[in-house]
Parts: structure tokens; sequence; C-alpha cells
């Protein structure tokens, strides 16, 4: 299982999977990160947090604690 947290500067994955429950999936699936979208992961921060992606055609940061929640392929 590889999350969005491992994913290198770059690199473009597509969302297989949300980990987690309640409040915190429903906000992710609101910023767009639902099964089959493309991600491509633009920038991470020195200390890994925030990692910034471009979604559905916008720029969104994410926490490390929620990059680790979303498995990707």
């Amino acid at each position: 299982m590889k999350t969005l947290k491992e994913v290198k500067v770059g690199d473009r994955v597509t969302v297989l999977r949300l980990h987690g429950e309640g409040a915190v999936k429903r906000r992710i699936m609101d910023m767009g990160l639902t099964k089959g979208t493309e991600v491509l992961v633009r920038k991470v921060a020195p200390l890994g947090d925030p990692v910034e992606v471009t979604v559905r055609g916008y720029e969104l940061s994410l926490r490390k604690d929620d990059a680790a929640m979303i498995e990707v392929e």
C-alpha cells in the first residue's frame, strides 16, 4: 500500500482508496480527492508538512497526516 505522503515531487498518481472515518474522510472527499482522481505532487515542504498537490485543476495543500490516509497507485 502506497500513500500520497510517500509520493515523490513531480509524480502523478491515482487515488485508489481513502482511509479514515467520519468528518476527516468527508473533508478529504469535499476537497476533490475521491477514488479514481488523478493527483500531481507539486511540492513538499522542507519538513514534509504540508504537501502541495494539483487535483482537478487547482492547487491544494494537505497536512502530512491527511496525505497518509490517501492510498494511491
